[in-house]
């Protein structure tokens, strides 16, 4: 079921025509995965400061997150079907991590959970908490279709300065984002090619 922008979403929806030649009305790109995920994760680990610490925070999980989904769903054919489909939500990660929801007293409030995508989530968390392959697979990226030859800044991703660290300091926490980093490592090893998880 589409959710209405504004019922609860942090985003508004970029849908294709409800009735076209191509079927039903599918993502035409992946923010509102994007939105949700990164939103996911600046609630789960909040920023450390005030309003500046928060803005630092949120691009800096933008950033990771974008990365991730971007590998996980590289062409506009897999943000379509993943669209159609659905990215499964928030629920396991929730159980894991105890972030905060209302316990289903919401559910227009909760709706966003349902975009957040957990394969993408793990990735996010893997990048955070390692440079290096944050490097691998911002390098990586341009074997994708997303970024269409322009350039893309990643800087607060894979070379944030002190005043990134401080205010992302929960989101960058190794230990803290381990059990959900280690959900899907393997699989971002994976991607990134043979050798990887060898080097990482």
């Amino acid at each position: 079921m589409w959710c209405r922008p504004g019922r609860g979403l942090p985003f508004a929806h970029p849908l294709l025509p409800a009735n076209t030649s191509d079927g039903p009305a599918v993502l035409v790109d992946l923010s509102p995965l994007i939105a949700a995920t990164t939103q996911w994760l600046t609630r789960a680990y909040p920023a450390s400061g005030g309003a500046l610490a928060s803005a630092l925070c949120e691009v800096q999980a933008r950033q990771a997150v974008t990365v991730a989904a971007w590998l996980r769903y590289p062409t506009q054919m897999d943000a379509a079907l993943v669209g159609m489909a659905g990215p499964g939500g928030s629920a396991r990660l929730d159980w894991i991590t105890g972030a905060d929801s209302d316990g289903g007293q919401d559910p227009e409030g909760d709706a966003w959970r349902t975009w957040v995508d957990e394969v993408v989530a793990s990735w996010a968390a893997c990048l955070l908490t390692d440079a290096e392959l944050a490097g691998l697979a911002v390098t990586a990226l341009a074997d994708g279709g997303h970024t269409g030859g322009t350039p893309v800044e990643f800087r607060r991703l894979i070379a944030p300065d002190e005043q990134d660290r401080q205010a992302a300091a929960l989101l960058r926490h190794p230990d803290l984002l381990a059990p959900v980093a280690e959900l899907h490592q393997t699989l971002l090893l994976d991607r990134l090619g043979p050798g990887q998880a060898l080097t990482a």
